[in-house]
């Protein structure tokens, strides 16, 4: 009879599962199946035995035919129900099935300084010749348990990151390679220190260069809570789970542009689903990851111990294919092409060799190099460009740039400096020496012939270059809005008591300031263009990069074509070179009239060729964020792999000798202030602007809790340590300039 209430127990969990895939627990009578298996569980012992077993194999034989239909066509919504399942197997079920033994570090359970992230050092072991060999890793990843409040459903707060990456360079330290898990439906929006965004920032810059292997299984990856623990060398993913840039239900409240509080029409989140290209499919085709592991047809649950064990056979394969591709080529293609052969068969129960997962110097170099590659080729190939360069002309041309930079501010400047320094130190030493002789004789002189008044004085003389440089005058441009006859009033008035302001003095002599409380209004982003740069030095580069829909994505073409129009721009970036004040800046500025400033796949690439092109000149690199609304939706994964990406890029720039300054201005929020933009070591915003990792209504949906007006304001960003100075915009200019003579080392062309 036990095993008869066991049956039952799994009948019932079978069918509470296709509730949950199909999110309808009343799909095709599954209700009455499910109140009919608890009829049976409570009078079980009331039942004859034959007439029990004969009503168990009646609901079996309903609850395997209405598996089968469910498998027939999975949706990509289904499959987000799926993932969202308590039934679905977790990181913990993970660690006890797929790794041999495990510690958890940085505390357990509700002790967990952030439960929904788990790390762990772990063993996993191999069989080659009916022997066992061994392998320590460390484990990190995301925890969403079996409905505990206090996992927080795997999102992750700002502390929870910070542990990931703490053990990130703990793994480094010891040489170990790494396991990465996501299973998020995205980071905890909260900007307490260290913040989400910022956070998410600091663990991708770091893990763009650390030197052992990382290996990343996505089940649920939302968003940039994915990134921060999902760049790594080999990206597997689950056939069954989901890797999205946004929730279908976030985006189909977006397009369907419903408002706060009312229901989403279920046909419309299905829609988005399907267009967002969210299934594991979909992500192999778009170039987002290396490979899927399969599951079973309706998905592994907790149970599941046949996935297990091909999840222990995959990350193992994974993390050998990463370190092999440091070695030999020969090795590697060898280790392939056995594999190759071994695809779409059952597990193997050995592998044929053993691979050493300790890293020399030489091959950290090689997988560091290999990763950046990795990243930089990511949605290369879904590039609008209106005139392409032949690649080899395109490489011909970057090779002879390098090497002229590199002549001209690496070897003859260094050399210059060198003879320079010499001359000063031989003219410093001589003059020393006459002066011990000559003060004497010209301290007698004077004292004996000149009156008091004729005597040498001692001046000091400010040698500072910024000793006039402000004081000179510059054409200025303004602005269209000032045109309007009208007044406004400032938002701070009752506050401040600021008087009505007349639009012509507003946005021509006051620069869009409130003269009394300082509240800056939006301007577009030609008054900095025209304002902040030496008049004629702006020279625009990569224009002809275009934004497209590369999802195919209903609707956005339209949109697309309607933005150009109206902003004659082709995209959300533009990058250019200019000067302040004849110092020499490489510029990347996100703009909001286009796509409300989000970055796409050809943003992200305007940005890259960008930071390349600083750190070939050795010029200082600005990106000056106009606005930005986050990584564009309508392009999906392609657009969450451009945080990563673009991390990558600023990473190796500022490696090189480069000086990265992020000015925030109007509204800054999401993926791109928690990658390329947060990981500057220099971050300031212009006054009244608003930086976050989301918005209010993102937070009062996610958290149940309002946040203050101010939550985003510049002032308490500056007070989280998230940015390092508010400027103002009538002294962008100065502060700029500024910065790039007191910032930066020496590499510079100007040091």
């Amino acid at each position: 009879m036990q095993d008869t209430s066991h049956v039952l127990t799994q009948l019932l969990e079978r069918a509470q599962y296709l509730g949950d895939i199909k999110n309808d627990p009343t799909w095709r009578g599954l209700d009455e199946v499910v109140e009919r298996i608890k009829e049976l569980k409570d009078s079980f012992y009331d039942i004859p035995e034959k007439q029990l077993i004969r009503e168990i194999e009646r609901i079996e034989d309903r609850v395997h035919f209405l598996e089968d239909r469910v498998a027939e066509n999975i949706t990509p919504m289904e499959r987000v129900n799926i993932v969202r399942s308590t039934h679905r197997f977790t990181l913990m079920d993970i660690l006890e099935n797929v790794y041999d033994s495990y510690t958890e570090l940085g505390g357990e359970g509700e002790c967990n300084l952030d439960p929904a992230v788990v790390v762990a050092r772990a063993v996993i072991s191999r069989f080659v010749k009916n022997k066992i060999y061994s392998h320590q890793v460390m484990v990190i990843g995301h925890e969403k348990g079996k409905g505990e409040e206090f996992r927080n459903g795997g999102s992750a707060k700002p502390w929870g990151n910070d542990k990931a990456l703490r053990y990130m360079k703990v793994a480094e330290t010891e040489g170990i390679p790494i396991h990465f898990y996501v299973f998020t439906p995205g980071a905890f929006p909260i900007e307490d220190y260290p913040g989400a965004a910022q956070q998410i920032a600091r663990n991708l810059y770091a893990m763009t260069k650390l030197k052992v292997p990382m290996v990343s299984f996505i089940s649920e990856g939302g968003s940039g809570g994915a990134e921060a623990i999902g760049l790594s060398d080999f990206r597997l993913m689950a056939s069954h789970g989901y890797y999205s840039v946004i929730s279908p239900e976030g985006a189909a409240a977006i397009e369907g542009k419903i408002k706060e509080g009312e229901k989403v029409p279920k046909e419309l989140i299905e829609h988005c689903a399907k267009e967002l290209k969210i299934t594991a499919e979909d992500n192999l085709r778009l170039g987002t990851i290396d490979r899927i592991v399969q599951e079973p047809p309706l998905g592994a649950r907790r149970n599941d111990f046949a996935f297990f064990r091909r999840l222990r056979y995959e990350m193992i394969r994974a993390t050998d294919e990463v370190v092999l591709k440091t070695k030999s080529f020969r090795a590697f293609r060898a280790y392939a092409l056995r594999r190759k052969k071994e695809e779409g068969k059952d597990v193997p129960d050995e592998f044929d060799v053993v691979v050493n997962w300790n890293l020399n110097g030489l091959e950290k170099e090689r997988l560091l190099e290999a990763r950046s590659k990795k990243y930089r080729r990511m949605g290369l190939r879904f590039l609008k460009e209106g005139r392409p360069i032949l690649p080899v002309i395109k490489k011909a041309k970057e090779a002879l740039s390098r090497g002229y930079y590199e002549i001209r501010y690496g070897l003859l400047k260094h050399h210059k400096k060198s003879v320079k320094q010499l001359i000063d130190d031989v003219s410093s030493e001589g003059a020393a020496m006459l002066k011990t002789f000559t003060d004497p004789v010209l301290s007698v002189y004077e004292f004996m012939f000149l009156e008091p008044k004729k005597r040498r004085r001692v001046v000091k003389q400010d040698h500072s270059p910024l000793h006039s440089v402000f004081t000179q005058d510059w054409e200025q441009y303004t602005s269209p809005l000032s045109n309007e006859d009208r007044t406004v009033t400032c938002p701070n008035a009752q506050k401040y008591g600021c008087v009505d302001l007349w639009v012509p003095d507003l946005y021509g002599e006051f620069a869009g300031v409130c003269p009394t409380c300082g509240h800056h209004f939006p301007l577009e982003y030609q008054w900095y263009i025209n304002n902040l740069f030496d008049k004629g030095s702006v020279k625009e580069f990569n224009q002809h990069l275009a934004s497209s829909n590369p999802l195919g994505f209903k609707g956005f073409d339209t949109r697309l074509k309607r933005d150009a129009r109206r902003t004659k721009r082709n995209s959300a970036m533009i990058t250019f070179d200019a000067e302040i004040m004849g110092l020499k800046v490489v510029v990347a500025m996100l703009i909001g009239s286009f796509r409300n400033g989000t970055v796409g796949t050809v943003e992200g690439e305007k940005f890259v060729r960008a930071c390349d092109r600083a750190q070939t000149t050795k010029r200082p690199f600005l990106c000056y964020v106009h606005t930005t609304g986050g990584i564009r939706i309508h392009e999906g994964t392609l657009g969450v792999i451009q945080m990563p990406k673009c991390t990558m890029a600023v990473r190796e720039y500022i490696d090189s000798g480069g000086l990265y300054i992020v000015v925030y201005d109007n509204n800054s929020y999401a993926g791109p202030v928690a990658s390329f933009l947060g990981c500057s070591p220099y971050q300031f915003a212009i006054r009244s602007s608003r930086i976050g990792f989301a918005g209010p209504r993102v937070i009062r949906e996610t958290s149940g809790t309002d946040v203050p007006p101010d939550y985003h304001s510049a002032r308490n960003a500056l007070k989280r340590g998230h940015i390092q100075g508010i400027w103002d915009r009538r002294m962008f200019r100065k502060n700029l300039l500024e910065a790039l003579l007191r910032m930066g080392g020496p590499k510079l062309y100007y040091r």
